[in-house]
């Protein structure tokens, strides 16, 4: 596709989060503008279809990717019969700041601007996170997120933060709409009309990628 940034991709990298080492797969696009760390939802992965489509588009706009797993494959399977860690918020935001922390030490990352990019209770631990994180984390946006798990934490966010939630997912939408009046920061609430919780319908999830995209460029670039 003309225009379209081809991205140098590490692939499968390995992060240390305690004493724990969590899988990642890495995308650094020439020229990047800024990094996106992925928190994913609620019994997902990196290897989640619609996360790696919104981080195919964020690195066509010059912007890196890391797609992480929150657990290891032993916590996955208690998680797997239990449904327990999916819902500790507490313990998924220090994954991720203990992944947040491995880029800065990374080669190929340790320069970059960092953003957040959370999809269900994953927002909930990229909010967290980035209030534990004030000086680190320049943005975060949410894909049909559970921002109302967060909210003791989300006065103390600094980053601005982009809400997308679709209109068809109202029970979501209304946890949104309350978790943003708690924002001390810029706060946006996008809603993508007809969209369900997973924005399953056509031409939905390009409207997510597109937002995020724009958003991140906005707030990860040179001039930001």
């Amino acid at each position: 596709m003309k225009g379209v940034t081809t991205a140098r991709t590490e692939g499968e990298v390995r992060i240390q989060a305690g004493i724990v080492t969590l899988h990642g797969s890495l995308a650094v696009p020439e020229a990047s503008r800024g990094l996106v760390m992925f928190a994913h939802g609620s019994g997902s992965s990196r290897l989640s279809p619609r996360n790696r489509y919104v981080a195919q588009v964020l690195n066509e706009g010059r912007l890196a990717t890391l797609l992480f797993d929150l657990l290891t494959l032993d916590e996955e399977a208690v998680d797997t019969r239990t449904a327990h860690l999916r819902f500790d918020i507490a313990f998924l935001a220090g994954r991720v700041a203990d992944a947040t922390r491995w880029v800065h030490t990374h080669s190929e990352t340790r320069q970059l601007r960092i953003g957040y990019f959370g999809a269900s209770t994953g927002a909930a631990a990229a909010l967290v996170a980035a209030a534990e994180l004030p000086d680190i984390v320049q943005a975060v946006a949410s894909r049909g997120g559970r921002p109302d798990l967060a909210i003791p934490a989300i006065p103390d966010v600094k980053a601005p933060t982009l809400l997308i939630v679709g209109g068809a997912d109202r029970t979501v939408l209304e946890m949104n709409r309350k978790a943003l009046d708690h924002f001390r920061v810029e706060a946006t609430l996008e809603v993508v009309p007809g969209a369900s919780h997973l924005f399953e319908e056509p031409g939905t999830l390009e409207i997510v990628a597109r937002l995020a995209r724009d958003w991140f460029q906005r707030w990860l670039g040179p001039t930001a």
